[in-house]
Parts: structure tokens; sequence; C-alpha cells
């Protein structure tokens, strides 16, 4: 009989250990710095338009562009990129080159135009 009594109380010694964890006040401030932590940062994408606006300043000073025609611009700079990118990297592989220098890029301009 002694050792059944041991038991439940071995058992009710975990029990009452469970419920301790969550009654500690070291989780309400992990939670609180959770809520003021959770500024969402946007994900950040990079784009050519500040760019894009700088040189219309300085060709145009007096005129604008639309958000749309901005997104139109960004388009053709990334595909004119691309299409550099690509050709210069072809133009390094016929050479047998590992890297593409100033040459490359100039020649892709030239065939690209």
């Amino acid at each position: 009989k002694k050792p059944a009594e041991k038991k439940p109380v071995a058992e009710k010694s975990p029990a009452e250990k469970k419920p301790a964890p969550p009654k500690a006040g070291k989780k309400l401030p992990k939670e609180g710095g959770e809520k003021k932590g959770k500024k969402k940062h946007k994900k950040s994408v990079e784009t050519y338009k500040i760019y894009i606006f700088k040189v219309l300043k300085q060709v145009h000073p007096d005129i604008g562009i639309s958000s749309k025609a901005m997104g139109i611009m960004n388009s053709f700079i990334n595909d004119i990129f691309e299409k550099l990118a690509g050709e210069a990297s072809k133009l390094a592989r016929y050479n047998k080159k590992p890297t593409i220098t100033s040459r490359e890029i100039q020649t892709a301009v030239r065939l690209a135009l």
C-alpha cells in the first residue's frame, strides 16, 4: 500500500510543475516584445525608378512621369540589362574566358544596338 501511495504523489509532482512555467512572468515580456517588434519590413524590390527620375529631371526639369510610365521604363531597363548580360556572357564563352570584362560589355552593346 505504501508504494501505491507514493505513485500518486509522484504523479502530482510533475502535474504541479507543468502549470508553473506558464504562470512565470518571463513569457509575458517576450510576448510584449514581439508585439512591439512586429513592424513588418517591406520586401525590398530593387528598381531603377530613382535613377530614371534623376535623369528625367536633368534632361527635362519641368516634366514629370506617371507611375505606369515609370514601370514601363523600369521593365525596359531590366530587359536591356538582361540582353547585354546574356550577349556579354556568350562573348566570354566564345573566347574561352571565365570573366566578363569591359571589352565584352562594349562589344555586347555594339551588337545589341
